[in-house]
């Protein structure tokens, strides 16, 4: 049960937006808006999912396993939702998730959630959206794996989140490099060599800081493409 405190934030947020009131009511009633630690697992592959996850604050690692391989599909910052094509569906979960940084995640019942999309046209447009947006990120990643090399792939990784966090050139990997290799579809002794030959570009890097000394060098290097690196496109 949520409190007063917390039903007030919740209520604000982006994917209940033009949403009826009732609406808003009946699927927060049953929800819960927690404080998770890094490496807490809100999500199991194959298993069917109970609740929509909405990130309020902090990052969730998307991954799945195959034998004894693991690999990572997408990390989700705030304020979104992910897995939500398993809830609509009623299927089993095709991705695994867990806190990759400590985080608040809303948890919306599974079956409330497909209630209000039979019931609320605002709120079947905002989940539309979701799994709009949701489809057009793995296309572009589908693109970045295969029309890019390893040292292309990480180049405009570096040059995105230089922009996302204010162009100071100065960057600090916010996870594990491993998980950042597997994001870029290479193993991690390769991205320890691509982060090595991106030194003639001007990079340094010292444990999880990087600075870019020549950002120009990088960028065209990159030549970053709105069709694949813009998130708003």
């Amino acid at each position: 049960m949520l409190s007063r405190e917390q039903f007030d934030e919740a209520s604000g947020l982006q994917i209940f937006s033009g949403c009826r009131p009732e609406t808003i009511a009946m699927l927060l009633e049953g929800a819960f808006l927690h404080k998770f630690p890094e490496g807490i697992d809100l999500a199991k592959e194959g298993e069917p999912p109970d609740f929509l996850h909405v990130v309020v604050s902090g990052a969730v690692e998307l991954y799945s396993r195959y034998r004894d391989r693991e690999t990572t599909i997408e990390v989700i910052g705030a304020p979104n939702v992910f897995i939500a094509a398993a809830v609509v569906l009623d299927r089993p979960h095709l991705k695994s998730a867990r806190v990759i940084e400590p985080a608040r995640i809303l948890m919306l019942p599974a079956a409330s959630v497909r209630k209000a999309l039979s019931e609320d046209a605002a709120f079947a447009a905002r989940i539309a959206v979701e799994l709009a947006t949701a489809y057009r990120a793995v296309t572009k990643d589908l693109k970045n794996q295969k029309l890019r090399t390893g040292l292309e792939r990480l180049a405009n990784w570096l040059a995105r989140r230089d922009t996302e966090t204010g162009s100071t050139h100065r960057i600090v990997i916010p996870y594990d490099k491993k998980v950042l290799a597997a994001q870029l579809g290479m193993a991690p002794e390769n991205l320890s060599r691509n982060f090595a030959t991106l030194a003639r570009f001007g990079v340094k890097v010292k444990g999880a800081r990087i600075e870019i000394g020549d950002p120009a060098a990088l960028e065209n290097l990159a030549k970053p493409d709105p069709l694949i690196d813009d998130p708003s496109s």
